[in-house]
């Protein structure tokens, strides 16, 4: 059984490092090297990981191989924590502090406010 759930993250996490691949070809980094693609994809999977969360939480109480699938495989192979410090210290060395700065408080304070954001419109979704 504990095989079945290695597969199930790892089809997942491919699944979201592939999506994760498509948003950074589809979306270039802007003339100051603000890394947009990477702040897209985070802040997709910080909105999917808050409102699954929601919708796990009330459908099954407890996890099960769809929450293995989506949250631990898809939306971590989505999102991406060593991308995000690769590319903050790259903007650090760069010298542009502004961009730097600007980029770690977009991305912390913006993820955050996105799962919350994910988790409460599951919440109205199923309040009526």
């Amino acid at each position: 059984a504990e095989m079945k759930g290695f597969l199930i993250v790892f089809i997942g996490g491919g699944l979201g490092s592939l999506t994760r691949f498509l948003i950074s070809k589809l979306i270039p980094v802007s003339k100051n090297n603000y890394p947009l693609n990477t702040l897209v994809a985070n802040f997709i999977g910080c909105f999917l990981i808050g409102y699954l969360i929601g919708w796990f939480l009330n459908k099954y109480g407890s996890q099960n191989e769809l929450y293995l699938f989506s949250i631990v495989g898809f939306c971590g192979g989505l999102t991406t924590f060593s991308t995000f410090s690769n590319e903050s210290l790259i903007l650090l060395k760069s010298g542009n502090l502004i961009t730097f700065l600007s980029y770690i408080l977009v991305s912390i304070v913006g993820g955050i406010i996105l799962v919350s954001l994910g988790y409460y419109l599951f919440k109205l979704s199923t309040s009526y």
